[in-house]
């Protein structure tokens, strides 16, 4: 019987091993999608305890225990935070099979030395253990990302952020990049009730008056120019699905101008703002030399109560397949068309699209490697099956040699240990298919292919350097 989580956990062959260890492990993290907190890095936070710094913010494990009967005191509520701490050690004996009880365990391993199993038995022991470690200066905020190795972060950020927080890191000679990155959603999601007041904070911080969608976008192209001047190199997009709805320009200054009045908007007026506002982001960043990425497919705000208490809750749905590739498709080839489509990155969150992505990027491919991705598995995908399918329909329909690899997609500084969590199941993917003759035996072109999935395709694609 192997022994659960050694040196050797997912790595079933000798391949799969020298591969990991000898390649994998050794490559730096370039996390190009987090959503850390920028002022922690700046102030190179010391967390009080380990409640604090694994289950503050961290709406995975607020899910489980919520499904383990938790009251929600114990989740985001008052309760201390040694109770918090207590209720989620009594929730992993429950989470087998569910990626959280690895992720706990390997965080606890790499980050503290801890291979104890956390259960109600060991939680006291293990609760004092980590906190004793975490006085220490070498577990601050920046401490951490020394520890693991990093290289480079990116942020998520609004254009409205000052971004005083990544200017302070950069000027303290931090050695680890930390950039933000443009996440313009709230200029996006007209439907919301708070659309107009959000606006009228971007002509505040734009020090002009915004009454027009126009006046918005020349609002917004100065943000994207701020941003730029502090290194961001890429933006991000979080879509229920892709837009296809016909518009012109004058439509859209209507339906912008009955949003700021606050008045009804049909849903094909949001459809058609959305896909215009869409399509002028994507000419923005294709003008900056930016990577954009569009995370589709969440349903999100789905609990109306806990949405009000607590702020936005989880939640998925499929839109149909069949529409959506042709919405995306469409957008593609538009942007495409006008030489407006900059290097691209797809993340779908129902895994019955991975063809629909995988398949859609060899349509638009050419001038640079791997130009358009295939985003790694996301949100409920980031697991050992998720991520194994995102491969599988990555290496059948296009070339996972170019793959950018793995990111946290987190707020937490122990996740980190999700960058070997993937490095060792794409090791094993390769090592098996050595094994069973589906490879060949060329070590020169698995390790390099190993290093560059690890680390080395990011580094160029994203031009950080």
């Amino acid at each position: 019987m192997k022994q659960f989580m050694d040196e050797d956990f997912l790595l079933q062959n000798n391949i799969a091993k020298d591969l990991f260890h000898n390649h994998a492990a050794k490559m730096p993290i370039i996390d190009y999608h987090c959503h850390l907190i920028p002022q922690m890095v700046a102030d190179d936070y010391q967390f009080k305890n380990i409640t604090e710094l694994w289950l503050g913010g961290d709406h995975y494990k607020w899910r489980a225990m919520r499904t383990n009967g938790v009251p929600e005191k114990y989740c985001t509520g008052d309760a201390s935070d040694w109770e918090k701490f207590e209720k989620w050690a009594e929730t992993v004996p429950y989470t087998f099979r569910n990626p959280l009880y690895h992720w706990t365990h390997l965080e606890l391993k790499t980050a503290f030395g801890i291979t104890k199993l956390l259960s109600p038995k060991t939680a006291r022991e293990i609760y004092d253990e980590c906190n004793e470690k975490l006085k220490l200066p070498e577990y601050s905020a920046r401490g951490l990302m020394r520890h693991y190795h990093v290289e480079c972060v990116c942020t998520t950020d609004d254009p409205v952020d000052d971004l005083r927080y990544h200017k302070k890191t950069r000027e303290s000679g931090f050695e680890i990049k930390m950039l933000p990155a443009w996440r313009p959603d709230r200029a996006m999601n007209i439907e919301k009730p708070d659309y107009a007041d959000y606006i009228n904070k971007l002509a505040e911080v734009n020090n002009s008056d915004i009454t027009t969608f126009k006046e918005m976008v020349d609002a917004l192209q100065n943000r994207h120019d701020f941003f730029a001047a502090n290194g961001c190199k890429l933006s991000d997009h979080g879509v229920e699905e892709f837009y296809d709805d016909p518009y012109t320009d004058s439509q859209i200054e209507i339906i912008f101008k009955k949003a700021m009045r606050k008045q009804h908007l049909s849903q094909e007026e949001i459809r058609q703002y959305k896909h215009a506002f869409l399509k002028i982001s994507a000419e923005m960043d294709a003008d900056a030399d930016w990577t954009q990425q569009y995370h589709y497919g969440a349903i999100r705000d789905n609990n109306t109560l806990m949405y009000k208490q607590l702020g936005p809750d989880t939640g998925f749905d499929s839109i149909g397949v069949f529409n959506t590739a042709k919405a995306m498709s469409h957008f593609l080839d538009d942007l495409n068309t006008e030489g407006k489509l900059t290097r691209t990155i797809l993340y779908c969150l129902n895994p019955c699209d991975n063809e629909v992505v995988a398949t859609m990027l060899g349509n638009f491919q050419g001038g640079e490697p791997g130009k358009i991705q295939f985003g790694s598995g996301w949100w409920f995908n980031d697991q050992l099956d998720g991520m194994a399918r995102q491969i599988n329909a990555l290496s059948t329909l296009g070339l996972l040699s170019r793959f950018v690899g793995m990111l946290t997609d987190s707020r937490s500084f122990l996740s980190y240990p999700r960058h070997e969590y993937f490095r060792r199941l794409l090791c094993n993917v390769l090592g098996n298919d050595v094994e069973n003759g589906l490879l060949p035996d060329d070590h020169e072109t698995l390790a390099r292919m190993v290093e560059d999935i690890s680390y080395n395709n990011a580094r160029k694609y994203f031009k950080f350097y």
